[in-house]
């Protein structure tokens, strides 16, 4: 079963994804949106959302737009970059998204609007392995659909991928509107898997956030191909750690999903490929059940890479995004997290790395105060 993690805004960019392969990494990395037409423009911001690291081979990259013609066009010049493949933004429901009639939208369009977008994308990435480059992968990552969704319509639409050539599926199985106060339909997924059983993998996504949330998953979705996790992967990135151990452990259901037992494994055995110095402690701790992290030194090392990783302008909102989340790890995670928030936002914006200074300064203090919180034993 695959790991995988999930494409989130200001988040899933190289910056983090070092702080997720220190603890082993996972199997995919999708990286945040891709907006189509801001790509073919390449503002002077564009270079950094094209950044394949730590895992090149493993990036999916994920595009959004509102018209089919952009789309085609950013599909070719991401296929350049090389990696697995081009995953289509169908499921962000946020109103700055969905207003300009991308991500859920194309769920809600004209169907032949929507497959003509499809088709498009799909030309683009046969025509790029025309000239000798690799095949690229192409994907798309869904919702339920709008509140007034039917099962007969859900289906037909996805059968409708299918028959374009989309050779995978990302579920988060949540309605446009619903965010995380409702349960997420898992058995839509597992619908999903079974309906394409022969030929296109199913991902389901939603609500995975530990190794019990991760067992309940592949309970109720058997034959779905991998998980997907997003936000607890931002407040744990050694997640997949955790859950690689799970999977060795209680079996990958290669047999059920077709997938290549040698993939299903893919996260242990990339904790001793990509360790270094730091972590090779971690990811050895996580293989036998144990595992044991530095929270300080992540931290750090997340502000070191935002540094090298991002531009100046986007320091502030990097920062936030990864903090609001990883302060969940301590006692005192309010405070903490008030604190970091407020260093991130510290800057002028003659000097946007006095950002950088001022977290740095800040996650010394608390764990300062609070030394026997800096090593957390999973």
């Amino acid at each position: 079963m695959k790991l995988i993690l999930a494409p989130m805004a200001t988040l899933s960019h190289e910056a983090f994804r070092r702080a997720v392969a220190r603890f082993g990494g996972c199997d995919e990395y999708f990286t945040e949106m891709i907006n189509a037409s801001s790509l073919l423009n390449m503002g002077p911001w564009e270079k950094y959302y094209l950044l394949a690291g730590p895992e090149p081979e493993k990036i999916v990259w994920q595009l959004t737009g509102s018209k089919a013609e952009p789309m085609a066009e950013a599909a070719s010049i991401v296929c350049e970059r090389g990696g697995l493949g081009v995953d289509l933004n169908m499921g962000c429901s946020a109103p700055q998204i969905a207003n300009t009639g991308a991500g859920i939208s194309w769920m809600t369009k004209p169907l032949a609007e929507t497959l003509g977008m499809v088709r498009g994308v799909k030309s683009a990435l046969e025509n790029a392995a025309k000239d000798g480059a690799k095949s690229m992968r192409l994907s798309v990552k869904l919702r339920l659909g709008d509140e007034n969704y039917t099962d007969e319509g859900f289906f037909a639409f996805c059968d409708m991928l299918v028959s374009e050539g989309v050779e995978l599926l990302t579920l988060h199985p949540r309605t446009k509107k619903e965010k995380y106060r409702s349960s997420p339909r898992w058995q839509y997924a597992e619908a999903l898997a079974l309906r394409y059983k022969d030929n296109v993998p199913v991902i389901v996504n939603g609500d995975i956030k530990d190794r019990t949330s991760f067992e309940a998953a592949r309970a109720a979705c058997p034959h779905a191909a991998g998980v997907m996790c997003a936000r607890a992967a931002a407040q744990k990135p050694w997640l997949f750690a955790q859950l690689s151990g799970a999977v060795s452990k209680t079996g990958s259901g290669a047999q059920q999903t077709g997938t290549d037992s040698t993939e299903s494994v893919g996260t242990a055995q990339a904790a001793t490929a990509h360790a270094d110095g730091a972590q090779k402690s971690a990811q050895s701790g996580a293989q036998s059940g144990a595992l044991t992290v530095d929270l300080q030194e992540t931290a750090l090392r997340f502000i070191d890479d935002v540094a090298e990783c991002q531009p100046p302008e986007f320091y502030k909102t990097r920062l936030q995004r990864f903090f609001a989340y990883y302060c969940d790890n301590v006692q005192f995670a309010h405070y903490f997290k008030t604190q970091m928030l407020n260093a991130a936002n510290s800057a002028s914006a003659a000097n946007p790395a006095e950002s950088l200074t001022a977290c740095r300064r800040e996650v010394e203090a608390y764990f300062t105060k609070c030394p026997d919180e800096r090593v957390k034993k999973i």
